[in-house]
Formats: structure tokens, sequence, C-alpha cells
């Protein structure tokens, strides 16, 4: 059982969350398609995390592995859009 917990907790600790942050440049049809280009989010989703995002300032767009959201952040920064890993 030890081992069990002890192997989650090191699978957990390499996942890490791609937060999208507020900006006043970029419309909510354009975030919205983005997300569902590059996040693979559907419609849906991707609108409730645009949504989140203008209103709360941020949004957890994606979790994984950081080496997987390295080149996910590269893409949604190249596309314009303000992006953190944390």
């Amino acid at each position: 059982m030890l081992q069990e917990t002890e192997e989650l907790l090191t699978i957990t600790e390499k996942e890490k969350n791609l937060i999208l942050h507020n900006d006043d440049h970029n419309t909510f049809d354009f975030v919205i398609e983005t997300l569902v280009e590059v996040c693979d989010h559907e419609y849906p989703q991707a609108e409730q995390c645009a949504t989140i995002t203008h209103y709360k300032g941020k949004c957890e767009v994606k979790t994984a592995a950081y080496e997987l959201l390295l080149s996910i952040k590269s893409e949604l920064q190249d596309r314009g859009l303000t992006v953190s890993i944390e």
C-alpha cells in the first residue's frame, strides 16, 4: 500500500497546470477557437475557460506532464495568448 501511494505521489508531482491569463486584446471567439485547436477542448469547455478567465483573471486550461505543457504553452503564446505553467 505504501509503495502504491509513493508511486501515485511521483506521478502527481510530475503533472502541472497550464494557466490562461486574462488580457485586453483577444476576443472571446479567438480564445475559444484557440483552446479548441491547441488544447483539444470541446467547445463548451473552451467557452467556460474563456469566461472564467475573463471574470477571475485566470483559469487552468490543461493539466499534464510539464514537458507536454511546454509545447502547448509555446503554441498558445505564438497565437498571442498569455499563459503560464504552475
